[in-house]
């Protein structure tokens, strides 16, 4: 009499991998998802900074303008400047930005403007995982130039 080894039965074993790769895929398509939004909204932040930033390298008076050397250079002045990005900020749609923030709006070196925004991301799904949301703050610099 030859001995036969019994095999086992494997039914079910693959249900249970079908099962673990499509949370697998399933969590890996939230995460992407996630990420891509943070991704976007940081654009849309630093785009409205690229704007405001311009605005207030544009917030100068004519009188102000100096000729060093046959070259026009503005001279901007710190209030004027976050004067102008708050008008601009107001009076334009912002998009929906959550707890939008003008951070600072200044001329550091009295030729150009620097803004800072911040504004607050909430992940679109995974809100379990960073329910508080994480702060964006984005700096752009602009300056005048004449040509």
């Amino acid at each position: 009499m030859m001995f036969q080894p019994r095999v086992r039965d494997d039914d079910g074993s693959t249900l249970i991998l079908a099962i673990f790769y499509g949370m697998l895929a399933l969590i890996l398509i939230l995460i992407v998802a996630a990420a891509t939004s943070l991704y976007v909204e940081r654009k849309r932040l630093f785009s409205l900074a690229d704007a405001a930033a311009l605005v207030g390298a544009e917030s100068f008076e004519l009188s102000t303008v100096s000729v060093t050397d046959g070259v026009p250079r503005v001279s901007l002045a710190s209030s004027d400047v976050h004067e102008a990005v708050e008008e601009f900020l107001v009076n334009n749609p912002v998009g929906s930005f959550d707890d939008l923030r003008l951070e600072q709006a200044a001329s550091l070196d009295g030729r150009s403007a620097t803004v800072t925004l911040s504004s607050y991301w909430r992940p679109p799904v995974l809100t379990a995982f960073v329910p508080d949301g994480i702060r964006l703050d984005v700096t752009s610099v602009a300056r005048s130039v004449f040509r």
